[in-house]
């Protein structure tokens, strides 16, 4: 690990683009010394169904409570909006509260005259979760709530970008769970490398890039961990022939927009039809320019969360730009110290230009024109990518069939990255391993255990 005793690490806040405050670094033994503490923690919490269904409780009246102290926080390391960073403390209290009355079930696989069979679940151990920069207090109720549930211990390491919400919420945590039970470090890839290759936990829990899931899948193969990869995603939204286009292109946008673009399952490619091409680009263009920059209570777009993504979007627009792509509007970084980047559409783009091809992750939208749905389904499917996607159109059993075609995890009629406790989210190709939210995600933080229990009182048979 590069990190060392007495570091620490700056927090830049992106609406202005400088260093507001500093956290001290989590050293290497410090991190054996969490991962112990949750070790031991660990059995005890296991064991208790009740006081981990009322911890989580608590938590969902906890962390929602403390959004008047800790929105200033999560607006200066996030640049968001308030509005947006209100949100994040509202999906926290839908997923603390459905976690903590939902029942993991037993499988009676066989009851019969000869024996009865259960595949029960039991805790993993301990869980190593990282989180990215996007949505911090979200990401600890999706990472952490699950595994709490099941009866893990839970080391948790924010982005070296975002970590002041996180360690403030962990300490909320820790005032409703038995020390040990959730630790909370800080640090860069370093730190995060060394969580998955620590001997201790038996799954790693990981939201970021498709780099950064491919080295989390190597590193953990190592030692067999358990991983679960929520990982990027280039998702493609079909506008079909019958779209009201008043209605649906504000609500695409809104979507492709949505935390100023820097969020997995959101639209990031679209397909239009070309007869009504020129109608749509303009509907989108005029919905872009109603967007207030800013982090403010009247804002509706913050900043992009990090230097290296804002320099990211800026040279992906740039690139299209003199490519003989048109910015229709937008297509400018914005003067000053921090990282705005104009809400963006682009039209008259080659498909190949990284800026369709590869997960943008800002406010700049490609307008891609089409001339059959078969074509657009086969270009939608011409990536690695498959996090989500989405059809749309005013015949829904339509919009349905054609979703169904699209090579991703979800796919969504007239909606896109809609997320609840219930609903499954799983990527496909590049785009994740394993599943997060509803009963599938909770029981991705447990592991099998088969009980066979004969009926006579010793099972002389060797086979059946």
């Amino acid at each position: 690990m590069s990190t060392a005793t007495g570091s620490s690490l700056g927090v830049v806040n992106p609406a202005t683009g400088q260093v507001f405050t500093e956290v001290p670094v989590t050293t290497e033994a410090e991190l054996d010394a969490a991962f112990a503490a949750a070790a031991a923690a660990q059995p005890a919490w296991g064991a208790d169904e009740e006081g981990r269904k009322r911890a989580l409780r608590e938590l969902a009246v906890a962390i929602p409570g403390a959004a008047e102290e800790l929105t200033d926080l999560l607006v200066s390391e996030t640049g968001k909006p308030y509005a947006a960073a209100a949100l994040e403390f509202q999906s926290a209290r839908l997923w603390l509260e459905w976690l903590a009355e939902v029942e993991i079930p037993t499988e009676v696989i066989a009851d019969d005259a000869a024996a009865r069979i259960e595949l029960k679940r039991r805790p993993l151990g301990v869980v190593a979760a990282i989180t990215p920069w996007n949505f911090p207090v979200s990401m600890i109720s999706v990472k952490a709530g699950p595994s709490l549930r099941a009866g893990n211990a839970v080391v948790l390491k924010p982005s070296p970008f975002t970590p002041l919400t996180s360690l403030r919420i962990g300490e909320i945590i820790k005032q409703h769970v038995p020390p040990g039970v959730f630790e909370v470090v800080v640090g860069d890839d370093d730190l995060g490398e060394a969580m998955v290759r620590h001997p201790v936990p038996r799954k790693v829990s990981f939201t970021g890039s498709i780099g950064g899931g491919k080295s989390v899948a190597a590193a953990a193969g190592t030692d067999l961990k358990r991983a679960t990869l929520e990982l990027g995603g280039n998702d493609a939204a079909i506008l079909l022939d019958d779209v009201d286009v008043a209605t649906i292109v504000p609500a695409v946008l809104a979507r492709a927009y949505f935390n100023t673009g820097q969020t997995c399952a959101i639209p990031k490619r679209i397909y239009v039809p070309a007869p009504i091409y020129d109608e749509v680009a303009e509907a989108f263009v005029a919905a872009a320019e109603g967007y207030v920059l800013g982090t403010g209570r009247e804002a509706t777009m913050g900043s992009l969360s990090t230097k290296p993504q804002y320099e990211r979007i800026s040279a992906l627009v740039a690139e299209a730009l003199a490519a003989g792509a048109t910015a229709a509007t937008g297509g400018n970084p914005v003067p000053g110290d921090g990282f705005f980047f104009e809400p963006t559409v682009l039209t008259g783009l080659d498909e190949r230009l990284p800026i369709v091809a590869e997960e943008q992750f800002g406010p700049a939208v490609p307008l891609l024109p089409y001339n059959s749905v078969d074509d657009a389904v086969r270009r939608a499917n011409d990536t690695m990518y498959g996090l989500t996607g989405s059809v749309w159109g005013t015949d829904l059993d339509r919009a349905q069939e054609v979703s169904e075609r699209l090579e991703c995890g979800v796919s969504y009629v007239n909606s896109h990255g809609v997320h609840r406790p219930t609903l499954p989210i799983l990527g496909v190709k590049w785009s994740g391993l394993g599943v997060e939210h509803g009963m599938e995600g909770l029981l991705e933080h447990t592991e099998r255990h088969v009980v066979f229990r004969p009926v006579a009182p010793i099972d002389t048979a060797i086979e059946k």
